[in-house]
């Protein structure tokens, strides 16, 4: 039975950054309270635009969404979850421990992996504790990206695991004594997770080989997790209705041989198949009409001025002329990053320049286009299995080496920590940036969320390394006045001319000023805008990409240049992002 008809409680929906899990999730928590049925929707991702879908304020308590009734809406907001965490931890040894005891405890509870256990608090008191739903007739969770999502899900058993091996009295996130009594609630969660009369997992993906493989390997890895009633939805399927237009039938194209090519995995899943809207999905009428096939709100031509920008070559040109540095690609997940960084990486490196192309997504997206990459281009990724295997053995071998038995105990204890990955793979970041000093490094980085947390480490992870290891590495210690020196450094800003990507790189940039870091370049990128079209629904979009155009240009970006959407270039993103880099 389809979760449509929603037999379950709890509705999760998970997949590839950019797929459209907001929008199914919305519309389905729509669906449902018109049905009658007390909503309780979710949204558990660092970059939650729920509130912009539903045109209001979502708070980190329930909210009634207007013109549904019965339908609330929740976001869980990590960083306050963290503080509300951090004060628990902390609060009661205040006037109690020394000044620099507080200190001290405050800066083990600062790092990321503190944001990430808060933040999984909050999501287990839902699901891991019935009566506090028992008001609602479903939970949707509108989950992170593929990699943080994949992450949420594992820390059950993870911290867990964590818990019950370890014998010292403190972890990276402070006193275990916390996380003891929250054994329980764990349990829980994972019982509800796995239990197919409790939870069901909406696997979403859109009609491209990257976004199917990744589903595929979502699925494998949550039936790890004994999480197996699972379910699909292919969204924005196109079928051209005018067949002269060339565009139109290469986006067809596209899609048919993707569905064709669907991992055997998938194939025997339930699936619900959306069409490709005309309209993006936002208010109340079109969540209603989200999963109907007809097509409707066609707007047929393009109102008021186009905003005129350049193309992606003079952008180039001057990080040719810079011969070195940091150039980091950065926005929300699916909107072209890693085909960015491609681009970017070939070009610089026909040019003559030495260049590394490298990534810090979970997704591992990045790789090298067949027959097309110079000699002088090297392409990696950051491995973080095999980065936390390195650390490890680092940290045993310099700090360990000097300890006795129940020393090397503990410290073996505090290795197994899940924030232990984070520190590794956040190591290895800086040392990828330490190599830009006599060559161009192009980094691809992760979806936004994970970036600000990325980010953030540069200032409060060095604390975390230090509390391990002997000393804090020098890459590690030079990265932040790097990413601030834009002589260095020179991120760009990559978004599509839609609301969501637009208004969530607009909040990045904010992020990184914060942080004193100022953007390089915005690039409007996949843009229908500069293409000449015939079919009803592309007008359609063509026409809406103005106003977010204009945004950019006149609201956002000290500068700003426009990729358009080409028939070949699509096709050559869908074989790249298929592929993985060699280990």
């Amino acid at each position: 039975m389809s979760f449509l008809e929603a037999t379950t409680p709890n509705l999760f929906f998970t997949g590839k950054g950019g797929v459209g899990k907001t929008s199914c999730s919305c519309a389905t928590a729509v669906r449902l309270a018109d049905q009658g049925r007390k909503v309780l929707l979710v949204s558990t991702d660092p970059a939650s635009n729920i509130d912009e879908v539903f045109g209001c304020e979502i708070g980190l308590t329930p909210t009634e969404i207007p013109a549904v009734p019965g339908l609330f809406g929740l976001n869980v907001d990590p960083e306050a979850a963290a503080a509300a965490y951090r004060e628990k931890v902390v609060g009661p040894y205040r006037g109690v421990l020394p000044e620099a005891a507080i200190a001290s405890m405050e800066e083990q509870l600062a790092g990321a992996c503190t944001v990430e256990i808060a933040a999984f608090n909050e999501f287990a008191k839902l699901i891991g504790t019935p009566e506090a739903l028992a008001s609602y007739d479903h939970v949707i969770f509108d989950t992170a990206p593929t990699g943080h999502t994949l992450r949420l899900l594992s820390l059950p058993t993870a911290w867990t695991g964590f818990i019950e091996n370890a014998t010292a009295g403190t972890s990276c996130l402070g006193p275990l004594q916390g996380l003891v009594e929250q054994r329980e609630l764990y349990a829980a969660a994972v019982a509800a997770l796995a239990a197919p009369e409790s939870t069901t997992l909406v696997l979403v993906s859109r009609p491209e080989v990257s976004a199917l493989d990744e589903a595929a390997v979502t699925s494998a890895e949550l039936a790890e997790l004994e999480i197996n009633n699972q379910q699909l939805v292919i969204n924005g399927d196109y079928q051209a209705t005018d067949r002269t237009d060339p565009i139109a039938l290469a986006l067809e194209t596209r899609g048919q041989s993707a569905l064709g090519d669907m991992p055997s995995a998938l194939q025997g899943f339930e699936r619900i198949t959306v069409p490709l809207k005309p309209q993006q999905l936002l208010g109340i009428d079109r969540l209603r009409t989200f999963f109907d096939p007809a097509v409707s709100d066609v707007v047929e031509a393009i109102e008021g001025s186009v905003p005129s920008l350049p193309g992606l070559g003079g952008l180039i040109d001057e990080l040719d002329v810079a011969g070195q540095g940091l150039v980091m690609t950065m926005g929300k997940g699916g909107v072209g990053k890693t085909t960015l960084a491609i681009d970017i990486a070939v070009s610089l490196a026909e040019k003559g320049h030495d260049v590394l192309l490298s990534t810090t997504d979970p997704a591992g997206h990045v790789v090298k286009a067949a027959g097309t990459t110079p000699s002088n281009l090297t392409v990696e990724r950051i491995d973080p299995e095999a980065e936390v295997a390195r650390y490890r053995d680092e940290v045993m071998r310099t700090t360990g080496a000097n300890l006795d038995d129940d020393g090397r105990a503990l410290l073996e204890e505090d290795l197994s920590s899940p924030c232990t990955e984070e520190i590794a793979v956040f190591q290895a970041f800086a040392a990828t940036v330490d190599k830009a000093v006599d060559r161009i490094v192009v980094l691809d980085t992760a979806p936004t969320g994970h970036t600000i947390l990325l980010l953030d480490a540069a200032q409060s992870f060095h604390k975390e390394v230090s509390r391990q290891a002997r000393s804090v590495p020098d890459a590690v210690l030079r990265l932040l006045p790097r990413l601030r020196d834009p002589s260095f450094t020179r991120i760009i800003l990559c978004t599509l001319p839609e609301a969501t990507p637009v208004h969530e790189a607009a909040a990045l940039q904010t992020d990184l000023r914060r942080a004193e870091i100022e953007p390089f370049a915005w690039v409007v990128n996949q843009s229908l805008l500069p293409l000449e079209l015939r079919d009803p629904v592309l007008v359609s979009r063509q026409a809406q990409e103005v106003r977010y155009v204009r945004e950019v240009v006149e609201t956002h970006a000290r500068r700003a240049v426009l990729v358009p959407w080409q028939a070949d270039e699509a096709q050559a993103q869908m074989q790249a992002e298929a592929a993985r880099i060699p280990a």
